[in-house]
């Protein structure tokens, strides 16, 4: 806080909580926009008060911790980002004796899970911090409304499209890990991007090597079998060019049975399982090569796991595109493609 700025922004008006120059203790959080009780809201400004004291909150960055509140549950998670406006971040970098204020958009849900959506909740603060413009009529017409959605936007996504797919989930999950192209039409727009995002959120991006990840994608659109398509005009989609494996079914059933329970921090654990599972398999089937460059036993081996894996149509690919300039390897996945072919 600046000499001449005073706490004048507490008008209730929606946001969060405002805090300037938190590198410094001379600091005050007006309150902007809450949906906690009084008490609770003081013992949450009192939290990110000291959080902000300690220097603990990184631009733009969300952290995930458990609160003590005065409300029915005894502890809540909560996640909590500090950021300023785009345009005001700029304009502070140019002349550094601007003193922008800033802001604290705190999400409560009913345990630390939120912390396995840290990377979406990052990102639906970085749509805000783009969009955010202090007149009134935006804070009331855009910011208030987009704060409130949060859960339903950045959390429940995974689920809905759980529940739309049912068995068909399994289509999804193989396109994800094959990186097989995905078209999808007359879907509104909250269901293609849903669609979209369990998609990402399925895949093994940032797990595999990147320069794997580009060849697979070029190597999935190049093969005969075109783009998957997902038509949403009927009550169910409908898809075409889809492709599964007993992999994807078995954890297809995991979502579906998961549903019943309609918790969307479940659905996303399962998916991170799902993932973890895929690597796994991924890092036993390249040991196997390396060990069968020099052991005919090993080779059987190879076979064996592709074979009972479940996934042995998805691995092969991605080994084969990682293994493309080593010559031992190579041969060692050609004989493997052979086998599996017969």
């Amino acid at each position: 806080r600046s000499s001449q700025q005073g706490a004048d922004s507490g008008d209730g008006s929606p946001s969060s909580a405002v805090a300037e120059t938190p590198s410094s203790e001379d600091f005050s959080l007006s309150l902007l926009d809450t949906n906690l009780p009084a008490e609770a809201e003081t013992e949450l400004r009192s939290f990110i008060a000291k959080r902000l004291t300690k220097g603990a909150l990184f631009e733009g960055m969300g952290n995930v911790v458990s609160v003590g509140l005065s409300i029915p549950e005894y502890k809540v998670g909560c996640y909590y980002c500090r950021f300023q406006q785009e345009n005001l971040l700029e304009m502070a970098t140019l002349e550094s004796d601007i003193n922008a204020p800033e802001y604290v958009v705190c999400f409560l849900g009913g345990s630390e899970k939120e912390d396995t959506f840290r990377l979406e909740l990052d990102k639906y603060i970085q749509n805000l911090k783009i969009n955010l413009d202090l007149e009134q009529k935006t804070l009331e017409t855009y910011v208030n409304p987009y704060l409130r959605s949060w859960f339903e936007n950045a959390i429940c996504p995974i689920q809905r499209v759980v529940q739309l797919f049912q068995e068909k989930l399994a289509f999804l999950l193989h396109a994800a890990l094959s990186y097989t192209p995905v078209e999808v039409k007359k879907a509104d727009e909250r269901t293609e991007k849903d669609i979209n995002r369990f998609l990402a959120a399925a895949s093994l991006q940032g797990l595999v090597q990147e320069g794997t990840m580009t060849s697979l994608c070029i190597a999935m659109t190049e093969e005969q079998h075109k783009s998957m398509i997902i038509d949403c005009s009927g009550p169910q989609p409908q898809l075409h060019n889809a492709g599964s494996n007993r992999f994807c079914e078995d954890w297809m059933h995991a979502f579906v049975n998961g549903a019943e329970g309609g918790n969307p921090f479940l659905f996303r654990q399962i998916l991170e399982n799902f993932k973890l599972k895929a690597i796994q398999d991924i890092n036993n089937l390249k040991r196997f090569i390396r060990q069968a460059e020099m052991n005919h036993y090993a080779l059987f081996k190879c076979y064996m796991f592709l074979k009972n894996c479940g996934s042995g149509d998805i691995l092969l690919k991605i080994v084969k595109v990682e293994h493309a300039e080593m010559p031992e390897a190579r041969n060692v996945v050609t004989v493997l493609e052979e086998f599996m072919r017969e």
